[in-house]
């Protein structure tokens, strides 16, 4: 059984084993060599469920908005106003509507339950921003939802309180981790993780590869074996999803909006990084509690990074001064990695586009979840 003290100085070790898994991860992504077979995966129980009418890509395949605003940073702070406006002015673009609101009741109504995907991995620092997240639940409130119908989540609860996401930032909002503790303890009376309460185990990918992890590495996976687990977040606590990446790179590939909802979404991921990195990022957004539920991605480009993602390494951080909006998440991602690997070539860390950093991209298009082809990608841009 953990103490709080003990808890607190994991965080630490936490972060190592992140940064260890992330990083082979990572250079598997930018690796040119011919790769060996891989392991199988169970993504053919994903492709016999039926799709509905909001499934991936939703409600406007192969369309993105991006909306730029030299003013949403001032002396290196976020303008609030400046984002709000910013939101509104991508919503509208999106969906052609002239209210706002209406805009929003294209996706969502009063009676679902909206579950607000951030990431929190890098700190107040290099995170989906307070003040995006705000943006939103201010529009959502404002087109008639109630806050009590929103929930703010992640794997790890702990990480979105270090990233500002707190009940002082967001009163009446919902705010959980799959991955939490309770009175500063991860395990039970029992010796059972308190996480494990959090998982839904009739939902799954599976792939034939496993690792072992340590006493301190365990609790941050949950399980190990051959089974990632989805959270109950995603198959019970909410009817529809609204995705919110933060634009930061992953080697010479970008961790955006597949990134975000695969890896946030199931446990024992530590595995997946080193061999499964493109497989797992397009495969697990194929099963319905994502497919079926992520209405919207709202990509946060203003701030991020070019380089070092996805830990925060200031050296490295920039600001896009850019949003991204669009129900394809696919083509999302597509229009982001431009915009990063734009970057990482003007600043000479890398010298031309790597074709590997589209591959995961290129697998989710197969599986019917979006665009991946630039040629076909309508992008609609506007500066405010």
């Amino acid at each position: 059984m953990k103490t709080k003290s003990t808890l607190q100085k994991s965080r630490f070790i936490r972060f190592i084993i992140f940064l260890l898994f992330f990083t082979t991860g990572s250079m598997h992504v930018a690796q040119s060599a011919a790769a060996p077979e891989k392991p199988k995966t169970n993504i053919e129980d994903a492709l016999k469920h039926p799709r509905t009418n909001i499934s991936m890509p939703g409600l406007f395949p192969a369309k993105v908005v991006q909306v730029n605003s030299e003013n949403c940073v001032v002396e290196n702070k976020i303008v609030a106003q400046i984002v709000y406006d910013m939101l509104a002015k991508g919503m509208l673009d999106l969906t052609n509507e002239s209210s706002l609101k209406r805009a929003w009741l294209k996706f969502v109504n009063p009676r679902d339950k909206i579950g607000l995907k951030v990431n929190p991995v890098a700190g107040i620092t290099l995170s989906t921003s307070v003040e995006i997240t705000q943006a939103i639940v201010k529009q959502l409130s404002e087109a008639g939802i109630p806050k009590e119908n929103i929930l703010i989540w992640d794997r790890r609860e702990e990480q979105l309180a270090e990233a500002g996401f707190t009940k002082e930032n967001f009163p009446g909002i919902k705010i959980i981790g799959t991955e939490r503790a309770e009175n500063g303890k991860m395990y039970d009376e029992e010796g059972k993780l308190y996480s494990e309460r959090m998982i839904d185990k009739d939902w799954y990918y599976w792939a034939d590869y496993e690792e072992k992890y340590d006493s301190a590495t365990i609790p941050y996976m949950v399980n190990e074996g051959k089974y990632s687990y989805f959270t109950k977040i995603v198959t019970q606590m909410a009817d529809k999803i609204i995705n919110i990446p933060i634009l930061k790179n992953a080697g010479s590939s970008v961790t955006l909006c597949l990134k975000n909802l695969a890896y946030g979404s199931i446990t024992n991921t530590g595995r997946l990084h080193k061999q499964l990195w493109h497989e797992t990022t397009a495969e697990v957004c194929a099963f319905p509690p994502l497919r079926d539920k992520v209405v919207l991605n709202i990509a946060d480009g203003i701030k991020g990074c070019f380089n070092g993602g996805p830990a925060a390494n200031p050296q490295f951080f920039t600001n896009y001064k850019t949003i991204l909006l669009g129900t394809d998440a696919v083509a999302v991602d597509r229009i982001g990695y431009d915009i990063v690997i734009k970057k990482r070539i003007a600043e000479k860390i890398q010298k031309e586009d790597n074709p590997r950093g589209k591959i995961f991209m290129e697998l989710a298009e197969k599986l019917g979840l979006g665009t991946a082809d630039i040629e076909k990608i309508s992008l609609t841009k506007s500066e405010l």
